[in-house]
């Protein structure tokens, strides 16, 4: 399978990053430009995501209760027990990346293309991501303070305070003027999508100098980080085998099953990203190495899916791929 572009992006910002790291003054305008990215990234969230539409999803509640707790519940608890993998596999700071990994929310726009590619409930797709991002503002820090405490960089009051103001609060503000910018965002998607990528890859840029400058990818070998791909392969077939034969016995149809597998499988880089920088500070770098590769792993191995279920004979026709259309909330291409 091919590699997605962004993801040679997001390797040759860590590759800029340890060649030359930003120190000094320009490590304090680093963050501080990837502060103003973080709130600008989540202001443009809200401003996409169409409340209305997102109410009216709500109808399908059963799906989407399955899709947050295949997310919050779920993935966690598979990270919890990945902690007998150190340390003969993982380092203590790579496997709480792993952690951290299993916390953050859905994709929407992967899960959105994978689903209709599958022939699946597109606009179920849709709602459960977009209801996965909004949950994760608070359900994700919140989760990570309980699960991973001091060991996470220093989790605080501090911490989800920072979370509120820079990813809450902007989020809010870009649901609160939607009626009057909805439109604008809408018509210039493309170009804010540009602005989305270039936002996260500084984020990545100001998390790995601050790595580099620490000195922590010293911790990481060859060897360690082949067990966390093993490791996180794991993970992800389990996933997406429970997602899969999970909502069968809960009597989901097929086109509602290939919603949940692709939306209740897959954890969005888009989001993750910041919120490691903000609770992970000089530590960030190694915490979200394990949501890079994964985020790669889960591309290809869907996409293998997506291909194959979209030729079971088994589904019903769909409707148009048009739908998927509706109100695309929130998250980048790279989800």
């Amino acid at each position: 399978m091919p590699i997605d572009p962004y993801i040679l992006l997001l390797l040759g910002t860590v590759g800029l990053a340890a060649l030359l790291p930003a120190r000094g003054t320009g490590a304090e305008v680093a963050d501080g430009a990837a502060t103003a990215a973080i709130a600008l990234l989540f202001f443009l969230y809200g401003a996409r995501l169409s409340t209305r539409e997102a109410l009216d999803g709500l109808r399908h509640w059963r799906l989407h209760l399955t899709v947050l707790a295949c997310t919050f519940v779920l993935f966690p608890l598979l990270g919890l027990a990945a902690r007998g993998t150190v340390p003969v596999l993982l380092t203590d700071p790579l496997y709480q990346g792993l952690l951290f990994l299993t916390l953050v929310p859905s994709t929407v726009q992967s899960s959105i293309a994978f689903t209709s590619i599958a022939r699946g409930n597109v606009p179920a797709a849709i709602c459960a991501g977009s209801f996965s991002s909004l949950f994760g503002i608070v359900a994700t820090p919140l989760l990570a303070a309980s699960l991973l405490g001091g060991n996470g960089g220093g989790f605080s009051a501090d911490s989800l305070l920072k979370i509120v103001l820079q990813l809450l609060v902007p989020f809010l503000a870009g649901q609160l003027l939607r009626r009057w910018i909805g439109g604008f965002i809408l018509r210039h998607k493309k170009f804010l999508g540009l602005v989305d990528r270039g936002s996260i890859l500084l984020v990545v840029y100001a998390a790995f100098s601050e790595g580099m400058v620490a000195g922590v990818w010293s911790q990481v070998s060859p060897a360690r980080l082949g067990g966390l791909l093993a490791v996180e392969a794991v993970i992800l077939a389990v996933m997406l085998l429970l997602t899969w034969y999970g909502a069968k016995a809960l009597r989901f149809n097929r086109e509602d099953r290939i919603a949940i597998q692709f939306a209740g499988s897959k954890k969005s880089l888009a989001a993750g990203l910041p919120m490691a920088s903000v609770l992970f500070g000089t530590h960030a770098s190694l915490a979200v190495l394990p949501l890079m590769l994964f985020h790669q792993m889960q591309l290809m191995v869907c996409a293998v899916i997506a291909k194959r279920r979209s030729q079971d004979k088994e589904l019903t026709p769909q409707a148009p791929v048009a739908e998927s259309r509706i109100a695309v909330g929130t998250g980048t291409r790279s989800g």
